[in-house]
């Protein structure tokens, strides 16, 4: 009975592809939209996972992300240093300033200021030249998406000269780094270069970026570095969910993006409902033909799920790879860098499916369900 089902419902070629295009158009707008949202709003936390070896951020208690921060007395991190389980500690201080490039254009950037020392709080690999280049006088780094737009395409930024708020910048590396939520210019550079080139006031030190001695719990030396400085001290965790927490509580992202998805939802009930109501119609004969030979109402539903199964299993699998084939191919766009499809989206889809199928099914099987066996001889 399975067989005829399925035989059934690809014989009507035309409803058959209308019913995949539904899924499919579905399951990929879901897919796609939960994807670009999940990895924007983790861009919230790009300021984190870009200085990997800081297991502990400690700021002042008004700050909230990297983004959005007050400047602490640089004798903060003197009182980190003393805290018991604290390993090491660094200064981190993030300022915004203007660019002036050759050309005379003004950009604003991100100016990040890391160790002197051990250069902490840049990001782990380099996308050209070498993290050793930043030890030269008046020298900054470049992030990889900052450099495109720069410079034009294939012409290196490494050796060019940029106007810092009247300091003289060399570019000598490009850092490979996670995009920012505002994908703004960043500049890496030594502490105490960023200190000349972010002219500002009396206090300057952002955070204190502290890595906790072995056998110590990072949120236990966060606590602890809270009662006794004063100062607010969270886990890379914490404060990653932070920035990401910023994001969706401070911005219009979550319904626009809602809204896409909901609509991704609504628009796959209406193409398969009304699609799938017509199929049945139009084989409403053939059904009553089933009934009158002995064909329970269960064998029918069961038929019915079949095809709608069938229907289902092709038109997601459509999907999804349309959404994988979108990621790729616009993974050269610095907007996409490093975009990812989280495992749970695919399952979130493949519940938006079922329930898409199950409503449409039940709502076009009631007409077969009433169909008296004797229908057919009219």
């Amino acid at each position: 009975m399975l067989w005829i089902a399925i035989r059934m419902l690809t014989g009507d070629a035309q409803k058959f592809y209308g019913l995949l295009f539904g899924i499919a158009f579905s399951t990929l707008l879901i897919t796609q939209q939960l994807t670009i949202f999940v990895n924007l709003v983790e861009r919230g936390a790009s300021g984190v996972y870009n200085a990997p070896e800081a297991e502990v951020w400690v700021m002042d208690p008004v700050s909230r992300t990297t983004d959005v921060s007050y400047a602490m007395p640089s004798t903060a991190l003197d009182k980190v240093r003393s805290v018991e389980g604290v390993e090491w500690a660094v200064p981190h201080l993030r300022a915004q300033a203007n660019v002036r490039t050759k050309e005379g254009d003004l950009e604003g950037v991100s100016v990040i200021g890391v160790d002197d020392a051990t250069l902490i709080g840049l990001p782990a690999r380099m996308a050209e030249g070498d993290k050793s280049v930043l030890f030269g006088p008046n020298s900054v780094a470049v992030d990889d998406t900052g450099a495109l737009r720069f410079f034009p395409p294939g012409i290196s930024p490494v050796g060019e000269r940029l106007e810092l708020n009247d300091q003289r910048a060399v570019i000598r590396g490009i850092a490979d780094a996670i995009p920012s939520f505002t994908s703004t210019v960043v500049l890496y550079t030594r502490y105490s270069n960023a200190l000349n080139f972010v002219p500002g006031t009396r206090n300057r030190l952002s955070f204190v970026l502290v890595g906790v001695s072995d056998g110590q719990a990072p949120h236990e030396v966060a606590a602890r570095i809270e009662r006794e400085t004063g100062l607010k001290a969270r886990t890379r965790n914490q404060f990653a969910r932070a920035g990401v927490d910023f994001i969706i509580e401070n911005t219009g992202i979550p319904t626009n993006f809602g809204i896409t998805v909901v609509l991704g939802f609504v628009v796959g009930v209406a193409i398969v409902g009304l699609t799938f109501s017509l199929f049945i119609r139009d084989n409403i004969k053939q059904f009553g033909a089933l009934k009158a030979i002995g064909v329970t109402n269960g064998k029918i539903m069961r038929m019915v799920a079949a095809q709608a199964g069938l229907v289902g299993l092709i038109g997601y699998a459509l999907g999804v790879i349309g959404t994988v084939a979108f990621i790729s191919a616009f993974s050269s766009n610095p907007f996409f860098k490093g975009f990812y499809i989280p495992w749970q989206i695919p399952l979130m889809s493949l519940v938006a499916v079922v329930i898409i199928l199950a409503i449409t099914g039940l709502l076009a099987i009631r007409s077969v369900l009433k169909t008296e066996p004797a229908a057919v001889f009219r």
